[in-house]
């Protein structure tokens, strides 16, 4: 690992070398600190960035960060470079193309999978991150610039103990490297489960039961101080002897290390799983001198999403006592997400800044310290409750959006066999977003083998009770009221599982819609939004019939709420069309048309989305423009007809007899179909 050139070193104190020659760094801290954020952000800051950062309230900031940039200058710049970089619009970056900054280079390996990194390099980087990032380093008057030190810091802590577990893993079992890997580990993180599982396995499958045993009592007595569960660890202990070999024999090959290493033990019983699991640690307050007030907006935030979340009833969330009690013993998120073997972990920071309120969040997965989602909320600060709610629902759905993305797309990794209840309800939430017959179908089969694995799953009933709704909206079966009879019928199903799944009043509401029954939709929906205030399908679909029989107004507030409530959500075409057909209502006809058309351009947009869009467009006289979509649906159905529409849609009757005569106006009336 030769690098000739200039080196910044920031795992362990940070130091900078050229040609192997050290550097005289200048004493200031916050020199020492921009150097090491500009050399580990991927991206150029702006110049109030890093006053924000830095200096919490400075006479003269933008004076202060010139004399720290010009000392930097002097360490970094030599005769031929000037590595400090100014660009435009008042940015500022490093240029170190050239240079080795070690964190940046095991982030870089890392990020190629690390099962993938041959050994002799794994070493390479368990030297690299010998130490914590910027050891010794710490600004008390820069709390934005602590948070994200502290955030860096656990990620190289995860980082190491990734490395630490692979090489413990490839190493011959018992051997003094294996164990020399494994108290690196422990070390790091004292009460990370698996590498405790991972000693007394070690220890037991090399015939040590006895030094096994005073491990496992060294370990309890620990978590039990800690006021941590062990019991998981004694239960692992026990499943582990029951299958050791013999004292004294050793296993051929070091399979099972690597299992109990690389993951967490799996559930007793892995085919019915029906949630992932999260904790919300407790948010931060990032601003200097936080008042009770302050830290009280923070408790608050992080009460309110561990409520909603659990209220979607698709997480099973860590209760706030326990992610309280983590937060107060100073362990950060990836610390509690291992100690709680939780599926994901979701941390953030609050802070006040010119009469804004600024809330950072961050989600990663437990297992593999991997950051699944992060962004950022603001807010009139004067205005705290009414911004704190707001936010508060927007975090909540996009968390639950993000960790469903990300379980689809590991369903999507695993052989169809292999799947257990929860996988096979994401393999076919993936399928059934498609909208179209053939998708739709793979959907039922998976949302089945879900119910089949776990019949109490309530969102795999809401799920197919949904497939068969497609199937009569869309008519991609012929037999229409089997169909609509299905839909209820398997709703009903998912309320008998869990009436406090918001899903499963979606699915019976829905259902009682397609049946006629639209008072008994509307009790339903609502009913749905009240069990959990941030569920997105719930508003979306209040404003579907509310902007079709209902009131319009409310229809627009509805779809309205539930795209912001869920901006990436797949079913964004339906929640645009039906802001829509709202528009259409109020004689709202331009309107009517943006939002048309906007649902056209979104993913999956199907038959009927594309002849809301023609006949909002012949309503306001655009007559060459909805023949386009005419002809978009002609070849896509030819038979398409306005009979189809209409079909689909719950009109009144004044509305009906206005696409009536619009669709003859434009060809695609029933005498054309």
């Amino acid at each position: 690992m030769s690098h000739p050139g200039l080196r910044i070193r920031v795992l362990g104190p940070l130091s900078v070398s050229r040609q192997g020659v050290a550097v005289s760094l200048p004493r200031s801290r916050k020199v020492r600190g921009l150097l090491a954020f500009l050399a580990l952000e991927p991206t150029a800051s702006s110049r109030s960035r890093l006053c924000d950062l830095f200096w919490d309230v400075p006479n003269d900031p933008r004076g202060e960060l010139r004399w720290c940039l010009s000392k930097l200058r002097g360490v970094l710049d030599d005769g031929e470079r000037h590595r400090v970089v100014t660009a435009e619009r008042d940015l500022i970056a490093l240029d170190l193309s050239d240079c080795h900054v070690d964190a940046i280079e095991v982030e870089r390996s890392i990020g190629q999978g690390i099962e993938q990194i041959p050994s002799e390099r794994l070493a390479e980087l368990r030297d690299l991150e010998g130490g914590d990032l910027l050891e010794g380093m710490q600004l008390d008057e820069s709390p934005e610039f602590s948070a994200w030190l502290s955030a860096r810091r656990q990620r190289h802590r995860a980082i190491r103990i990734d490395v630490l577990r692979e090489l413990a893993a490839r190493v011959p079992r018992g051997s003094s490297d294996a164990f020399r890997f494994l108290e690196a580990w422990l070390q790091i993180a004292p009460f990370d489960q698996r590498a405790h599982e991972m000693v007394l396995d070690t220890l037991s499958k090399c015939g040590r039961a006895p030094e096994a045993e005073q491990h496992l009592a060294r370990a309890i007595r620990s978590f039990e101080k800690e006021g941590l569960d062990w019991k998981p660890l004694r239960d692992a202990w026990h499943a582990a002897r029951a299958v050791t070999t013999s004292p004294g024999q050793l296993p051929a090959r070091a399979e099972p290390v690597v299992l109990a290493a690389a993951q967490p033990a799996p559930p007793i019983e892995p085919a019915v799983r029906r949630r992932s699991s999260i904790a919300i640690m407790p948010f931060i307050d990032g601003t200097a001198s936080a008042q009770a007030e302050r830290r009280r907006i923070a408790d608050g935030l992080t009460e309110d999403i561990i409520t909603r979340l659990a209220k979607l009833r698709v997480l099973f969330v860590i209760a706030r006592g326990t992610v309280y009690v983590l937060g107060e013993r100073g362990i950060a998120a990836q610390e509690a997400g291992r100690i709680l073997n939780v599926d994901y972990v979701a941390s953030g920071s609050v802070r006040r800044h010119d009469g804004r309120l600024s809330v950072v969040v961050e989600l990663a997965e437990t297992s593999h310290a991997r950051i699944v989602w992060t962004d950022e909320f603001e807010g009139v600060a004067n205005e705290t409750f009414s911004v704190l709610d707001s936010i508060v629902d927007r975090i909540v759905s996009a968390i639950a959006e993000e960790i469903e993305s990300a379980e689809c797309q590991r369903a999507l990794l695993k052989p169809p066999s292999s799947l257990d209840a929860w996988e096979a309800y994401h393999r076919g939430l993936w399928h059934m977003y498609k909208f179209n017959g053939s998708d739709n179908a793979h959907a039922q089969r998976f949302f089945r083998s879900a119910i089949e694995l776990d019949p109490t799953f309530a969102r795999a009933h809401a799920g197919l009770s949904f497939t068969h709704f497609q199937n009569v909206f869309l008519e991609l079966t012929p037999d229409r009221e089997r169909q609509i009879a299905l839909s209820l019928e398997v709703a009903a199903q998912s309320l008998s599982a869990d009436d406090r799944d918001p899903a499963a009043h979606w699915a019976m509401g829905r259902a009682l819609w397609l049946n006629g029954a639209e008072r008994e939709s509307f009790v339903e929906l609502q009913r749905s939004i009240e069990l959990s205030p941030n569920f997105a399908l719930g508003h979306y679909t209040l404003g579907f019939v509310h902007s079709q029989s209902g009131d319009p107004r409310v229809a627009i507030e509805a779809t309205d709420y539930s795209r912001e409530l869920s901006p990436f959500d797949p079913l964004q075409f339906a929640m645009l069309a039906s802001r829509a057909l709202a528009h259409v209502r109020l004689g709202e006809l331009e309107e009517a048309a943006h939002w048309a058309v906007k649902a056209t351009g979104r993913p999956n947009a199907h038959a009927h989305i594309l002849a809301i869009a023609a006949q909002c467009l012949a309503l306001c006289n655009r007559r060459d423009e909805a023949q386009k979509f005419v002809a978009r649906i002609r070849q896509r159905l030819p038979a398409y007809s306005v009979e189809d529409f209409l079909r689909a849609f719950r009109f009144g009757r004044d509305t009906e007899k206005l696409f009536r005569r619009n669709a003859r106006q434009l060809g695609f009336d029933s005498s054309t179909g």
